[in-house]
């Protein structure tokens, strides 16, 4: 088994190469994972910098000594594949996040689209939020990941018709044939720059929403026969794009 992965804000080490982990992290290394001396574990900055460890000694029930080795630096994967994610009932958005994160999405962006019954306001929208980026975190340390997908702060319709009109390849997830969708398995992918994947709501991508998005340089792609809800389309698409870059290969 690969070793376990968390999280360290400074990866500089103290002499010897000495590093102590602490804080919740720690705390979850040593009375939960309850990992021991001459084990190995990888600690991250959550960017792309990393280092293999050998724990050394434990102190307490939340500090984890280890032996710190060299610092590496692992490089954004081309090309990068945003999802922009509408926003789903319940706890599927977190479902999205966490699914679309083991997979390999570089960021995910949350959409209020027209249809979307949740609506992020107040409080109670920078709550959701926060779950969302600690999910995208917590995904990121269980697949192993050392670069951990960055989720925006949640995005109008228009905004999001911006972002595809910068994109090498802009696909919005539309299932109705009489609309003109094509397959995705078949699209044609760029070898470099950024791959943006709309997932409308439970409702749907309204037709103002389409015609902004094909306005922005956007076509509408389909996956299969089936029609997945949101809270997996996302993730089944990215298992295409990433097959099919090479990315997996």
């Amino acid at each position: 088994m690969t070793a376990p992965v968390f999280v360290a804000e400074d990866l500089a080490a103290g002499p010897g190469g000495r590093y102590v982990l602490d804080g919740p992290e720690g705390r979850h290394a040593v009375s939960v994972k309850r990992l021991r001396a001459g084990e190995d574990v990888v600690l991250t900055d959550g960017a792309g910098r990393w280092a293999q460890c050998v724990v050394t000694d434990t102190e307490g029930k939340d500090r984890l000594i280890v032996h710190l080795g060299a610092v590496a630096e692992e490089p954004e994967e081309s090309p990068r594949i945003t999802v922009v994610q509408a926003l789903p009932k319940g706890d599927r958005g977190e479902l999205a996040v966490e699914t679309m994160t083991e997979t390999g999405v570089d960021r995910v962006v949350p959409w209020a689209a027209s249809r979307c019954i949740t609506q992020w306001k107040g409080d109670r929208g920078l709550k959701a939020l926060a779950k969302w980026r600690a999910t995208a975190r917590e995904a990121g340390k269980q697949s192993r990941r050392v670069r951990f997908p960055e989720v925006t702060d949640v995005m109008t319709t228009k905004q999001v018709g911006a972002l595809l009109a910068t994109a090498e390849l802009a696909a919005v997830l539309h299932e109705d044939r009489a609309y003109g969708s094509e397959p995705l398995a078949t699209a044609e992918l760029p070898a470099s720059g950024e791959i943006v994947l709309v997932v409308g709501p439970e409702g749907g991508v309204s037709p103002e929403e389409l015609t902004l998005f094909s306005e922005s340089g956007a076509k509408a792609y389909r996956l299969g026969r089936s029609v997945l809800r949101t809270s997996t389309a996302g993730t089944a698409a990215t298992a295409v794009l990433l097959g099919r870059t090479g990315r997996w290969s």
